[in-house]
């Protein structure tokens, strides 16, 4: 099948760490969630990735929360007449196995996201995606039909992968979503990006975001390099620009806005949410399924 030319844009709402400190708008509770998946799909977004927190604002994985997210956003969308697909993270705050899966049971969202290692991240901690873990996701996404998307931060996640679809069944084709930028991964260089892209199975798909000051680097990189997606999102970076020396902080809208205009300005057309579906070969709509 030919490539397309469609440019899918996935919206990282709010990740686990961003503050309304930092970013005012930065979505905490489930109809604030709700109401910002409306708010970025309107703007272009075809896909959402989607983290919850607690009642404080702190990361979480409860499936309580996630239910919640998932019932919210069903019923807002509907009466938006909006379609997006929603990606749970699996990495939101927890090392502890089910409560890391639970929430994909109980909803069986379209996509969720697959760490495919571990590092230590900004020297702070360790993001730990377990063997034994990652089996188990594994099989949660084959049971549950929901496609992966492979989170790679450093190039021994290729190989990663590449085991998980060999001894472990993962489905291909793979689409692989580049984060670069984070301390104690590859930096967001125009190298690395190109060092990874060529890494990629045949039939694979690639998104690619840059965590802070490479945001804009690798979007610009991402659209002029083919990529079949790219991420934005107050998870990964809140700076929209500068003006007078001052820091202009973003919302999700804006940074959907511009990838938006900065796709079309690139020749790309903008994928919708059932585009993305069908580059990507899933056959359901999770907005539409009946739990």
């Amino acid at each position: 099948m030919a490539k397309s030319n469609k440019l899918i844009i996935s919206c990282c709402l709010s990740g686990a760490a961003t503050k309304k400190e930092a970013a005012p708008t930065v979505p905490y509770h489930p109809d604030e969630i709700a109401a910002e998946v409306v708010r970025v799909a309107k703007a272009g977004a075809a896909v959402a990735h989607i983290h919850v927190r607690d009642d404080e604002g702190v990361k979480s994985m409860s499936t309580e929360k996630f239910n919640e997210v998932a019932r919210l956003t069903r019923a807002a969308c509907q009466e938006a007449g909006v379609d997006i697909l929603l990606n749970f993270t699996t990495s939101g705050g927890s090392y502890v196995d089910d409560e890391r899966l639970a929430h994909l049971y109980a909803n069986r969202p379209e996509m969720c996201s697959f760490d495919a290692g571990t590092l230590n991240w900004s020297n702070s901690f360790v993001f730990e995606n377990h063997p034994r873990f990652l089996e188990k996701l594994c099989k949660a996404v084959n049971e549950l039909d929901i496609k992966p998307e492979v989170e790679v931060f450093d190039g021994g996640f290729m190989g990663n992968t590449a085991f998980y679809v060999k001894k472990h069944g993962l489905k291909t084709p793979t689409h692989y979503q580049f984060i670069m930028g984070v301390p104690g991964g590859l930096d967001g260089t125009a190298k690395n990006l190109a060092f990874l892209v060529d890494m990629l199975p045949e039939g694979a798909t690639w998104s690619v975001s840059g965590i802070g000051k490479c945001h804009m680097p690798m979007l610009l990189c991402g659209i002029a390099m083919g990529a079949d997606g790219v991420r934005v999102g107050l998870e990964d970076n809140i700076v929209y620009g500068y003006k007078n020396g001052e820091k202009i902080i973003a919302t999700n809208v804006q940074l959907v806005e511009r990838a938006v205009e900065l796709a079309k300005l690139a020749g790309r057309e903008i994928a919708t949410a059932q585009d993305a579906r069908e580059i990507w070969g899933i056959k359901r709509n999770f907005l539409k399924d009946e739990n």
